[in-house]
């Protein structure tokens, strides 16, 4: 028998949190015909941003790929509110990882590949997924890391 999405994060030791409310005048999520958008996901936590500052200065490259993942987190988290469970989750279609680097940084797809491996941990091939992974200068809160993600639902 094979693990449903929500089995497989809580053998990951991961609760899925609560959806982060928008910082701005934007919705976390809009459904299309089969497809979800996910707005861009800070790596909040319990309503706090988790960290500040830039990778590369302020933030480890490895404190970056988990944060990165606590994004993902927050983003499946808010598909799973769009639609009711995850298994309607046919596969995560593109993933977009803003990093926000100090000027001699340049391993952002590292930084990212913890929300893609969460994402492949969690949804299996289907989370495997077309991505960008895109230095920055500066991202809303001071936050080091944003994830943004389109989901393909049954």
């Amino acid at each position: 028998m094979t693990a449903t999405p929500e089995e497989r994060l809580a053998a990951l030791g991961h609760t899925l949190p609560e959806v982060v409310p928008p910082v701005a005048a934007y919705l976390p999520t809009v459904r299309s015909g089969d497809h979800v958008y996910v707005s861009g996901q800070l790596p909040m936590v319990d309503g706090s941003l988790a960290e500040t500052g830039k990778v590369g200065a302020d933030v480890t490259p490895e404190r970056a790929k988990e944060l990165a993942a606590v994004c993902a987190l927050n983003a499946i988290a808010a598909v799973r509110a769009e639609v009711g469970e995850l298994s309607r989750v046919r596969r995560v279609v593109k993933v977009v990882g803003f990093v926000a680097s100090d000027p001699s940084f340049t391993g952002q797809p590292q930084v990212v590949n913890g929300a893609s491996e969460l994402f492949a941990e969690v949804f299996g091939e289907a989370g495997r997924h077309a991505r960008s992974a895109v230095g920055v200068s500066v991202l809303p809160l001071d936050a080091p890391v944003e994830v943004e993600a389109i989901f393909e639902v049954g």
